[in-house]
């Protein structure tokens, strides 16, 4: 009995070798993982407008069939998130995979909410890559304890040539009223009074929001300043300014309140909501606009779809006052935020080997291309998405493939390259005339505690009364004067402008050496 029993446990002892010999050939350096077993992961989404998240897209299908890994969604409102976002991180209690913004997963994953990802790249040899090959992507992920807790998203080339947004204008109405474009500050507002007279019924100037990337006052602000937003670096200095400290930022005010008094721009500006802004352009209420360069084409096929016959938006040159430097910054080679894992998942090794295919060559397709043949074709040895998904073809992509989806890709620079190469000749021809415009993207600076700290206690409550301000001035509720002036820049300094300057310099000069 004794040597039967010795027999079963040997047998048993050589089948789990072989098991575990047949397991570890998977290839886990190139992306694959080093079990057979199937595994689920929970991974917090949520529903864009072009379409649901799907549990049985084809790219996950695929991916499970490489990896064994399955990924359960936990499907949110995108208004719901940052909110059920929050409360996962207070409670500890996120799901396996998650988004989170790059400084949250460097101030909470020394806390254990996400895992030190660290701890594992000696067995993950696509994410020791990209943190070599991305510096930037390192010192964003890594926290006070020198653990890193995030993959950050890729969102532009390492040239620094990709750019999201341009000026719009009704090429047809231009060419019916025999209208150049503008080049400078003086001929945009003859330009807006002149459409203002050919077509009364309309406010030539739009904007979809007075702050952020589109937002009127960043727009004009560096139009006047060279300074994109409240908070950038100078692009003539390489050092961060605070753009009402600029000599041209009354002059910019000054602009939009006479482009209000002569109702050049819409009214309603600063209360529209994104619905308006397009019904606005789309009917003709509205001439100019600049939002991003992506809708131009769809926007387009949009209004004569409704009965405009003739519509047709192009692109106008990007302007400037005086000697102020006339550029957009490209979109960032490193985004703001990144894939995290919850430091509670219980197969840790699994979870950092299937984030790991994720970020390789093979993985990244999948998210960012979906399934040569059916997502996307080779031509000249290159990937281009399918002709039949037309000029918008991340429309289709998300919402029958999943593919370029929010909070679920890690590469939109991959994706967003190969959408350019099959642009249209129109979408070329623009993005060529705007290349000379074009400089890099900042990059992104790491916060102390304390600085963190200081910019919670403040930026909020000084962007409120900057935005409230500025409306103001614009809609002559206030007058704009030097006393004024003068009196809204002493309020800034006393809600924190100067303290956040000096902050925001202090940090990207030990970020990156002040370069």
């Amino acid at each position: 009995m004794k040597k039967r029993k010795w027999a079963v446990l040997l047998a048993v002892s050589t089948l789990v070798g072989l098991l575990a010999a047949g397991c570890s050939d998977k290839k886990a350096g190139s992306g694959g993982t080093d079990s057979n077993e199937s595994v689920t992961f929970s991974w917090l989404v949520y529903d864009r407008v072009e379409g649901k998240v799907r549990s049985d897209w084809e790219i996950f299908k695929e991916i499970e069939k490489k990896t064994g890994v399955k990924a359960n969604f936990q499907v949110v409102s995108q208004e719901g998130l940052p909110e059920k976002k929050q409360i996962m991180i207070a409670t500890n209690s996120v799901t396996d995979f998650m988004q989170v913004d790059t400084q949250e997963g460097r101030e909470h994953g020394p806390d254990k909410v996400f895992l030190n990802l660290n701890d594992y790249l000696d067995k993950a040899p696509n994410l020791k890559k990209f943190y070599e090959t991305y510096p930037e992507a390192k010192a964003v992920a890594t926290g006070s304890d020198g653990g890193i807790y995030t993959v950050p998203v890729i969102e532009g080339d390492a040239e620094g040539k990709g750019f999201n947004f341009i000026w719009y204008a009704r090429k047809d109405i231009l060419d019916k009223h025999g209208l150049k474009a503008p080049t400078n500050m003086d001929e945009f507002y003859q330009f807006l009074k002149t459409l203002k007279e050919k077509e009364p019924n309309s406010y030539p100037l739009i904007s979809n929001a007075i702050v952020g990337d589109t937002g009127l006052y960043t727009v004009f602000g560096r139009a006047f300043t060279g300074i994109q937003g409240f908070y950038n670096i100078d692009p003539t200095t390489d050092k961060y300014a605070f753009a009402p400290y600029h000599k041209g930022y009354k002059d910019a005010l000054v602009f939009l309140n006479k482009l209000y008094a002569e109702k050049l721009l819409d009214p309603e500006y600063s209360l529209l909501t994104q619905a308006q802004w397009e019904e606005r352009i789309l009917t003709g209420k509205s001439l100019v606009t600049y939002f991003w360069k992506a809708d131009l084409e769809s926007l387009t096929e949009k209004a004569r779809k409704a009965g405009t016959a003739g519509y047709e938006l192009d692109a106008i040159p990007m302007f400037a006052a005086g000697d102020v430097k006339n550029y957009q910054y490209s979109r960032p080679v490193i985004g703001s935020v990144g894939r995290a894992i919850s430091a509670k998942v219980k197969d840790k090794d699994r979870a950092v080997q299937f984030l790991d295919y994720l970020v390789s060559e093979e993985g990244s397709n999948y998210l960012s291309l979906g399934i040569e043949g059916k997502t996307y074709t080779m031509e000249n040895g290159k990937p281009v998405y399918m002709k039949e998904f037309g000029t918008s073809p991340f429309n289709t992509l998300r919402k029958d493939w999943g593919v370029w989806y929010d909070l679920i890709t890690l590469n939109n620079a991959k994706s967003r390259e190969v959408w350019e190469r099959g642009l249209s000749d129109k979408s070329k021809d623009i993005n060529k005339r705007y290349e000379p415009f074009i400089i890099p993207a900042p990059k992104q600076i790491v916060k102390t505690e304390e600085e963190l700290e200081l910019e919670k206690s403040k930026l909020n409550n000084l962007n409120k009364f900057l935005e409230q301000r500025l409306t103001e001035f614009v809609t002559g509720k206030t007058p704009i004067n030097d006393e004024t002036y003068q009196q809204f820049i002493d309020e800034a300094k006393k809600l924190g402008a100067d303290d956040l300057l000096n902050m925001y310099n202090t940090a990207y000069a030990r970020t990156y050496g002040g370069k």
